[in-house]
């Protein structure tokens, strides 16, 4: 099979010279990279997935912030109701009314 591949000229930087240079392309005029080129995509590539997973963590971290906060107010809201049921108890007795038999 063939490997489809030419032979062009490129003007750009190769081990340190800016120059024009013969470089190999692809089926579609794509420029096969450089080692120099492969690694720096590599890098920028674990550089994303570094940024990602730090974006993940620190979502992760706010849900947990925000489910704590909502769990907060919920014991507040339980809280606040069972002050209000024992304030009304409190009036049915000053009324002479027993709560604990209605």
């Amino acid at each position: 099979s063939e490997l489809q591949l030419g032979l062009g000229l490129w003007l750009g930087q190769y081990r340190g010279l800016n120059r024009l240079w013969l470089r190999w392309y692809d089926q579609q005029g794509n420029w096969i990279p450089t080692e120099a080129e492969l690694e720096r995509l590599r890098a920028e590539q674990e550089r994303q997935r570094a940024e990602l997973a730090q974006q993940r963590a620190e979502q992760e971290r706010q849900e947990k912030e925000l489910a704590q906060q909502r769990a907060e107010q919920e014991h507040q809201r339980a809280e606040q109701e069972h002050q209000r049921a024992e304030q009304l108890a409190e009036r049915l007795r000053q009324m002479g009314i027993n709560p604990d038999e209605i």
